[in-house]
């Protein structure tokens, strides 16, 4: 089954939500790696390179994976979840979405503000151009120092989710022992014996 229904989620959902996992937590360890090197290093240049170049895949993604939840809806949350744990499943996912557009989406503006103008070339295969930088961020380098501390600041924010996110579904499957979990790992019906 490609669609989600009103019980589970299609091999669509499913897909861009692993890929997605696996992307953007690799490219928060991938960023971290950057940043510890020395910066004044020439060979950083392909790392910074490679991380941009996946930075707008999981961009394009991104959007891709919106558009798809827009026309094809999650299932129902489980029955018999509290008002308050409703409301924080639908805030957590608000801002994992929201964190997967801002990560990518501000590296680029980063990148943009940036005063040495270096050119992104994704995967060495097309050169994509710099965005607009609103002049509300002041002169390049503050702008550009701005959106690092934007940026930064959503990877760690984007960690924190995952872990309470991965917790969330922990307790759903081994603690209320609902369908939550395992909807997200197979098509699969649901097993009776829940």
């Amino acid at each position: 089954m490609l669609r989600n229904t009103t019980t589970g989620y299609g091999l669509v959902a499913i897909a861009f939500h692993w890929t997605m996992a696996i992307l953007m937590l690799g490219m928060v360890a991938f960023g971290l790696y950057m940043t510890s090197l020395d910066q004044s290093d020439p060979s950083l240049y392909p790392l910074y390179q490679l991380h941009k170049s996946i930075g707008l895949v999981v961009l394009t993604l991104a959007v891709l994976r919106l558009a798809w939840r827009f026309v094809n809806p999650s299932p129902k949350l489980p029955e018999g979840m509290a008002p308050v744990e409703r409301l924080a499943a639908h805030l957590g996912h608000a801002g994992l979405y929201g964190l997967i557009l801002l990560l990518p989406f501000s590296g680029w503006l980063m990148v943009s503000a940036s005063p040495w103008g270096i050119p992104t070339y994704v995967f060495g295969l097309f050169q994509v151009p710099h965005l607009p930088v609103p002049a509300a961020l002041g002169d390049k380098a503050t702008a550009e120092a701005l959106l690092k501390q934007v940026h930064e600041i959503a990877a760690w924010t984007l960690l924190a989710l995952v872990a309470a996110h991965a917790a969330a579904a922990l307790k759903h499957h081994f603690i209320a022992r609902d369908d939550t979990l395992r909807r997200m790992v197979s098509t699969a019906p649901a097993r009776a014996d829940i």
